[in-house]
């Protein structure tokens, strides 16, 4: 991945350099001053690590194990849970994260599970049965809640950072502790290298929601880039820190923030070997009306953005990237 690399379609990039960014320890009993990192992290770089987040290496083990057992089945085995309704099995290059882009999808296979808590929704689910794989279920239920814990506590000092109320989003009705708006997607890279080929495990993106959490096995291949629009583009290596969660805002929490937070560009990159991963992606409920707080703007800093509400902004930005809503 170092050296200056040129697609098909001769956009330059500088050599990819190795990121420093921000730990979070969520442990911390001085809030105020997490609260001030974590502003530092989303206003310069949009990406941190939260550690001492409560979910136990034993518990993301036991995930992998179990994400690489069902990615393993025969095809037409994972094919009979199909992704309906976000949920479910997608097939490598079944999604394309650049719509406008000429290649033929990201080369990863993926596995939606969520949201979890609400019986009139999580009925949706579609879980490999126990025969096939008997603790696909509860490894999965456990990890979602853990990774909720963690994410509630990380949205807490966001709110904090915005100098607003920590339980701000609960307040508000967009964040629900009993049935959050939540997914969990397990992933999976074949990481294969093809020369003469544009070929991503995940094309350049920026999440479409409010934050995302990342867990990976170690192996490498995220890449973010600060300046979108920069010419040549400046892509820098996330590097694995064991026992630390990779945390990102997405686009909605730009949105909310007045750009005040930013959602940045990132991409996964094939390095020649199997990397497997799970993100845990958090947002609000969706009737919830995302508009500009009152803490990001101004006079001199009036909104960007109109009011939308969460249902309707998630539903555009799916169909341009499925070709569905």
């Amino acid at each position: 991945m170092k050296g200056i690399s040129r697609s098909k379609r001769g956009k330059e990039e500088m050599p990819s350099a190795t990121l420093s960014l921000p730990i979070v320890d969520l442990s911390s009993p001085d809030r105020p001053s997490t609260a001030k990192l974590i502003r530092q992290a989303c206003s310069e770089h949009g990406f941190f690590y939260i550690v001492n987040h409560g979910v136990e290496k034993e518990v993301l083990l036991s995930v992998f194990e179990e994400s690489k057992n069902f990615f393993s089945l025969p095809m037409q085995e994972k094919m009979k849970y199909p992704r309906k309704e976000h949920r479910g099995y997608n097939p490598l290059h079944a999604e394309k994260l650049d719509p406008t882009s000429p290649y033929k999808g990201d080369s990863k296979e993926s596995f939606y599970i969520g949201p979890l808590g609400d019986p009139a929704t999580e009925n949706l689910n579609q879980w490999p049965s126990n025969e096939l794989l008997t603790k696909w279920r509860p490894t999965m239920e456990s990890l979602y809640w853990k990774v909720f814990a963690a994410a509630r506590e990380t949205v807490s000092l966001l709110a904090m950072s915005l100098n607003l109320e920590d339980d701000f989003f609960e307040k508000t009705g967009a964040l629900n502790s009993n049935s959050p708006e939540a997914f969990l997607r397990l992933l999976r890279y074949p990481g294969e290298v093809v020369a003469d080929e544009e070929t991503y495990g995940a094309y350049a993106h920026s999440d479409y929601g409010m934050i995302a959490l990342l867990m990976t096995d170690g192996v490498p291949g995220l890449q973010i880039c600060k300046e979108r629009s920069q010419q040549p583009q400046v892509w820098e290596d996330v590097p694995h820190i064991e026992g630390a969660i990779i945390v990102n805002i997405g686009d909605m929490t730009e949105r909310w923030t007045n750009c005040v937070y930013r959602s940045t560009l990132h991409r996964v990159m094939p390095t020649g070997k199997e990397r497997y991963s799970v993100v845990f992606f958090l947002d609000p409920k969706p009737d919830t009306v995302v508009e500009c707080l009152e803490s990001c703007c101004s006079e001199s800093s009036p909104p960007r953005f109109p009011p939308i509400r969460s249902a309707d902004y998630f539903k555009e930005r799916f169909k341009l990237t499925y070709g569905s809503s």
